[in-house]
């Protein structure tokens, strides 16, 4: 079921929730409610603990459901306590404004555990006027739908399936940015702007947060005034996720656009209608109202202001551009810069990037800090050294992340091949170039100039030296070979066979 598996038992709330000792929940306070107040409402019982990251992360959104749900008299919900301690509990408890189960009942609590099969929190689990589970997905529907949700049935979570369905046939600026009774967007000045302002514009929709989106925001704010320079009919939003005001104020400050209002519902509403990934993410909304992208930041990164208006005929464009770059690869493109035509080698001593040109390169994006670069590092110097062998005209560079000089100069001390000096602009463009999502990884460039492949961290360690020269040929070959060598191996196997305990020849 969309709305989570569910049983048909209808639970009798007193017999669930009490034991023989005690007949009522406690609240905050210490005021104690009978559990026979609780008949005839729709009850959510919330296992959670303090020590939990998640659960801290997610009580905030469901204080505020439970706060606009309860003068309706019809609701409630039960804390379950994972905590370790009664103090832990009394501290977590004093931010709940619902009714627990005692913390010295850790049988009923057990057992509430057992029964529901919690294996992880936050757990939500809802129950109707009747005692019967109606979802065991609270979490997930309180994340996504807040208090429109309730009361939490699949067939009210398919009725607003179908309305956002709709919604987006018959979309609108108005429709993605209107709120409730709030028509009107923000400046960083405090001023309110109304959305209708900004129909017939082209519209980017800026989700983001600012420890995430530092380096890209610098460069959608130079394209952003670029676009504005040119006079063209553009205008960006900020769909801000910070979860500290602070945060989303720090970030806004640095941005010439406008925002929705900070911790507005829409905010969170528009990342799940996008299906958000990942941050930063720029959907694009056209003049008509319409989505001409679903995400732009990548394009904005390789091309600046030459992706707009990012329509589908600009993409194609875009990618013969891309693919011509490709074609006119050469060591010098990637690595010569207006500031630097050189790497270093272990004495700190330059090496100019025309020295290299001619041989097969390796790009290793790596650093200090990262647990699976410094497993990775005695593998890729073992494969160096063995290709070095059988290959001189072949070399490594090291492209650091790490985050002051000493933890460079520390972990490259490990390594016997050249590196960009530490803090070098060329890491951002390099990184960026070759989409490096995360480290260790290694790009392969061959004699020529142009990418052999991105993936030779994989290569190297499936194969080791082996995997030289990374090519498709070679890598073909280097599989049948395998193949071959298995084959082999499964032909000896057959040729001997036991039969009572001795081994003979078939």
């Amino acid at each position: 079921m969309a709305n989570g598996d569910v049983d048909n038992v209808s639970h009798d709330l007193i017999s669930l929730l009490s034991s023989e000792e005690r007949d009522y929940l406690v609240r905050n306070n210490g005021d104690q409610v009978k559990i026979s107040n609780l008949i005839g409402k729709t009850v959510g019982l919330y296992f959670s603990g303090s020590w939990c990251g998640p659960c801290c992360h997610f009580t905030p959104n469901l204080v505020e459901v439970y706060e606009e749900l309860l003068p309706k008299g019809d609701f409630e919900v039960v804390f379950i306590s994972s905590d370790r301690n009664d103090e832990s509990f009394n501290g977590y408890l004093a931010k709940m404004p619902w009714l627990a189960i005692p913390f010295s009942d850790s049988e009923t609590r057990k057992r509430l555990k057992e029964l529901f099969k919690v294996r992880g929190i936050p757990n939500l689990i809802f129950l109707d006027a009747n005692g019967k589970v109606v979802t065991n997905q609270g979490v997930r529907i309180i994340g996504e739908y807040g208090v429109d949700g309730y009361p939490f049935t699949s067939e009210r979570i398919n009725f607003l399936k179908e309305e956002e369905e709709n919604a987006k046939k018959n979309q609108s600026l108005s429709t993605i940015l209107v709120h409730g009774s709030r028509s009107h967007l923000v400046s960083n000045d405090g001023n309110e702007v109304p959305i209708p302002e900004l129909e017939g514009k082209t519209v980017g929709l800026y989700f983001s947060m600012k420890r995430l989106c530092l380096d890209f925001t610098p460069k959608l704010v130079e394209v952003y005034k670029k676009l504005k320079e040119r006079g063209e009919s553009f205008e960006i939003v900020l769909i801000s996720l910070d979860d500290e005001e602070n945060d989303f104020k720090e970030g806004f400050n640095t941005m010439p656009w406008l925002a929705v209002p900070f911790k507005d519902k829409c905010c969170e509403k528009l990342a799940r209608y996008f299906d958000l990934e990942s941050l930063p993410t720029l959907v694009v909304i056209g003049p008509d109202g319409k989505t001409l992208n679903p995400n732009v930041a990548e394009l904005i990164e390789e091309h600046g202001t030459e992706a707009y208006p990012f329509t589908p005929e600009k993409l194609a464009e875009l990618a013969e551009i891309e693919k011509a770059r490709l074609e006119a690869q050469t060591l010098e493109t990637i690595l010569v810069s207006e500031e630097s035509d050189f790497v270093i080698d272990k004495s700190g001593s330059k090496v100019l990037v025309s020295e290299l040109v001619g041989k097969n390169i390796l790009l290793y994006f790596s650093a200090h800090w990262c647990p699976p670069c410094r497993a990775f590092l005695p593998k890729l110097v073992k494969a160096y050294n063995e290709i070095k062998e059988k290959d001189n005209a072949f070399e490594i560079i090291f492209i650091s992340s790490d985050r002051d000089q000493s933890s460079f100069d520390e972990f490259f001390a490990g390594m016997p091949w050249l590196a960009l000096p530490f803090g070098d602009k060329r890491k951002s463009f390099l990184a960026r170039k070759f989409k490096i999502q995360g480290i260790p990884a290694a790009v392969a460039i061959g004699p020529n100039g142009r990418t052999v492949t991105k993936e030779a961290r994989q290569l190297i360690t499936a194969h080791g030296a082996d995997a030289y020269p990374f090519t498709e040929d070679h890598l073909k070959r280097l599989v049948e070979k395998t193949e071959e060598v298995a084959k082999e191996d499964e032909k000896k196997a057959e040729g001997s066979a036991c039969d009572g305990g001795h081994c003979r020849k078939a």
